[in-house]
């Protein structure tokens, strides 16, 4: 049986995204996604906030950074990942990443209006393919 890696959350952008490119081109974008949970303890309601790091590529990154502000509601779908980097004081730091496969805004308590965007040709590459940072590709 295969392993299964999937996420789906819905939460607020805590940032604009952040959209930067690699030297060979490819758009990646950054943002934090806010997700709160609302429940009831001992007849009090309680909250809770998680914060979520999103990292989107190419085309996916460059509409999140067309489409979405700040404080915008979002859903998004992707997989999670864990790298590991050094600072620039040669401490070494883990952080764990939401790649996002897909998303967009949340219409529950908002419209939008889709824009599709032609592409000048079709990828002959899968989708995950164009997904995943290519070795050696840094997303920052």
């Amino acid at each position: 049986m295969a392993s299964e890696n999937s996420v789906t959350l819905v939460g607020n952008l805590t940032k604009d995204p952040d959209l930067r490119y690699t030297t060979g081109g490819r758009g990646v974008a950054s943002f934090g996604l806010a997700v709160n949970r609302r429940y009831q303890s001992n007849g009090e309601w309680q909250e809770q906030t998680s914060f979520f790091n999103i990292v989107a590529w190419g085309d996916l990154g460059e509409n999140f950074a067309a489409s979405l502000v700040k404080g915008s509601r979002a859903i998004i779908t992707g997989r999670l990942e864990q790298r590991s980097y050094e600072t620039k004081e040669g401490e070494k730091r883990n952080v764990t990443e939401v790649i996002a496969d897909d998303g967009g805004p949340s219409l529950r308590w908002a419209q939008a209006q889709v824009e599709r965007i032609e592409r000048d040709k079709p990828s002959s590459s899968s989708q995950s393919d164009r997904l995943a940072p290519q070795p050696d590709e840094e997303p920052f």
